[in-house]
């Protein structure tokens, strides 16, 4: 269930063509000065941006349209991997809404959001193949794909690390993200991995 919240206005927007869920993890490579700003301004606050997926539009030059739904991102490790090219990882936090934008002069986009209510559950029983599926991704990501220790009996963590890791076209994912029903989102997934055939 959705909880009101106040509006949050004036969060920068990184617009990428990924899917960010809470607690996931974002490696990126900054190198457009508008962006580079970007990251500058919220490390010297203490703030996190946002991420959404573009939803018409290119990564780089003119400010693309995002999707109405993405989530904060919070940065853990900022290196300057070059002369005006950052190595950013952050941290996925909660979803939030996107109200109305706004476009600076360099591109960026500025928007009004609304923040949603965190999702939660344990790992139902019936969906026990799903933890056993991220248990193999996660073996075969490696350890730099998410943020240690896993939370195995967690229903949004396992859900969410298993979209943003399995190769599902980005419209579903952007969909799944905005599921309000973690039951659902687990619903889903399992269609993709179905129970073996008895004999």
């Amino acid at each position: 269930m959705l909880c009101a919240r106040p509006l949050v206005a004036e969060l920068p927007l990184f617009l990428l063509n990924t899917v960010l869920f809470p607690g996931g993890r974002l490696t990126v490579r900054v190198f457009e000065k508008r962006y580079f700003d970007m990251v500058t301004a919220c490390l010297k606050s203490d703030r996190p941006f946002g991420v959404c997926l573009i939803k018409h539009g290119a990564e780089v030059g003119v400010a693309a349209e995002p999707q109405e739904v993405g989530a904060l991102a919070h940065i853990v490790q900022c290196d300057l991997e070059q002369p005006g090219i950052l190595q950013v990882v952050a941290r996925g936090g909660g979803r939030f809404r996107v109200r109305g934008t706004t476009r600076q002069k360099d591109q960026l986009v500025l928007a009004e959001i609304e923040p949603l209510a965190e999702l939660s559950g344990a790992m139902p029983a019936r969906h026990a193949r799903l933890v056993e599926a991220l248990r193999h991704v996660l073996e075969q990501a490696g350890d730099t794909s998410y943020f240690p220790p896993p939370q195995w009996q967690d229903a949004a963590w396992v859900s969410g690390r298993l979209v943003e890791l399995l190769p599902l076209p980005l419209g579903l994912k952007q969909a799944l993200l905005e599921l309000d029903d973690i039951g659902m989102r687990l619903d889903v997934l399992a269609e993709f991995f179905p129970p073996p055939v008895e004999e």
